[in-house]
């Protein structure tokens, strides 16, 4: 039986031992609405998403650790553009013009000796809204946080390092860390208190220095374990990097936040984000990135792409065009 076959039947064991118990928590929760004088019940709380595909003999499974409407387009993509030319293309491409949906998607690679964590999510600071479950989709595809072997930090940014710890605690104990040498010391340095980066580095000061001792710094060309190497992107944030899977003639570009909008960022990539710290040199690195991915009809994985937020893309005029993932990994 594959492995998705026995994690397929794992889901269905686990809908069938839940139907069993059903007519008791039902009763439960009846009797507790009524208790409270409840006139709704509550909202059913979907698990979290997860996808799971083979690059090579690495086993990739994306994670949602959440998703949210993130208000006016205009005033995060193409800042430096007429609203009406933002919503212009928004409507072009079948997307409403007054708002978007930005998702967020850490990425955990099973090498066959290693699993590297791409990122940590929110953690604590995202449930308020319904996000910081990437431990709890890590745990629906079989993993659990002891598992973890190495976490790579694309960069320094909240919804990157949120979910470093748990309640003051590591979440991910037995793991040696990896980020960008640039990027972390930008973040640390105390020349960012009294500059709109404060925020940023107060954040990193909590989640990210105390494990200092056990990270790994790496600069353009850097190796996290056999087959995963470092790339500079830098631009979105002073040290961002981005990640090159390769295993058995197969490859898959991690491009973290080098694009962060499918349509706005990947059609429009000289467009001003508002999130992107050097906005000259962010617009720069997405050409730069996209034209390799495209040329080189390279599959990649984006944080902020939509879920399971891996594709490709083909070169327009005025950029690229998103193609997102299909079968291709399965066959």
């Amino acid at each position: 039986m594959s492995e998705d076959a026995i994690f397929n039947r794992r889901l269905l064991l686990g809908a069938g031992a839940a139907a069993l118990a059903a007519p008791a928590l039902l009763g439960a929760t009846r009797a507790a609405a009524q208790q409270a004088g409840a006139q709704e019940a509550r909202p059913f709380v979907f698990p979290p998403d997860i996808h799971r595909f083979k690059v090579g003999g690495f086993e990739v499974t994306v994670i949602k650790d959440g998703a949210r409407e993130a208000g006016a387009p205009n005033e995060t993509f193409g800042i430096d553009q007429a609203p009406d030319e933002v919503a212009r293309l928004l409507t072009d491409n079948f997307l409403p013009p007054n708002t978007f949906v930005n998702g967020f998607s850490p990425v955990l690679v099973n090498t066959g000796s290693d699993v590297v964590l791409f990122d940590t999510g929110f953690g604590e600071s995202g449930r308020e809204w319904g996000g910081g479950r990437l431990v709890e989709g890590m745990a629906l595809a079989g993993y659990q946080p002891e598992d973890v072997t190495v976490v790579v930090l694309t960069h320094l940014h909240g919804d990157h390092i949120g979910g470093m710890t748990e309640n003051g605690e590591a979440t991910f104990p037995n793991a040696r860390y990896v980020t960008g040498q640039v990027e972390y010391d930008f973040w640390v340095n105390p020349e960012r208190v009294g500059t709109p980066a404060e925020a940023g580095h107060q954040g990193v000061l909590a989640k990210v220095q105390p494990f200092a001792e056990k990270f790994t710094f790496l600069d353009d060309g850097g190796e996290v374990v056999s087959g995963i190497g470092a790339m500079a992107a830098f631009g979105h944030s002073p040290g961002h990097m981005i990640y090159r899977l390769e295993s058995d003639g197969k490859q898959l570009i991690l491009t973290a936040d080098t694009a962060n909008h499918y349509v706005l960022s990947l059609q429009r990539p000289d467009w001003e984000v508002r999130f992107d710290m050097d906005k000259a040199a962010a617009a720069e690195t997405r050409k730069k990135v996209f034209d390799m991915i495209a040329t080189d009809r390279l599959a990649f994985l984006g944080y902020h792409m939509p879920f399971p937020a891996a594709g490709y893309v083909e070169k327009q005029d005025t950029g690229y065009r998103f193609i997102a993932k299909s079968y291709q990994f399965d066959v």
